[in-house]
């Protein structure tokens, strides 16, 4: 039986970033990264990304600041935004269904086009096509 339902309490928003960063943190790809740049500061980072995805999803206005300003420096290309995204869709997908399930994910990959292309921009290359399912 389908246990799924849809994001619409806090509650829902921290069980989906706890899910998503635990799978991020143990990833070959982006785990590295991850924890390198984040070392000791995860709770304060989840606390951070619980009150931005309440600020997309419930309009609750709970997180301030630049989210692309801390993945600028970053040693990311386009084959880590696609896999971040898989990761994102596959949590969301795994625990959710309904409407806002579907933003988070539809937020989700505007997130990361956009991040690419920056990122690509400020260090002087013609970004590739984002194209989640391509490549």
């Amino acid at each position: 039986m389908d246990n799924r339902h849809d994001i619409i309490t806090p509650d829902d928003i921290t069980l989906m970033v706890d899910t998503f960063y635990s799978a991020i943190r143990e990833d070959d790809l982006l785990g590295p990264i991850f924890n390198n740049i984040i070392q000791d500061r995860l709770p304060e980072h989840l606390k951070k990304m619980y009150g931005f995805w309440r600020s997309i999803l419930f309009n609750e206005p709970l997180y301030n600041g630049s989210a692309f300003e801390a993945h600028r420096q970053l040693p990311i290309e386009m084959k880590h935004f696609k896999h971040w995204l898989k990761l994102f869709e596959a949590t969301v997908d795994g625990l959710f269904e309904g409407s806002n399930a579907e933003t988070a994910k539809s937020r989700a990959r505007k997130i990361a086009e956009v991040f690419y292309y920056k990122i690509e921009s400020e260090r002087g290359n013609e970004p590739q096509n984002f194209s989640p399912t391509a490549g």
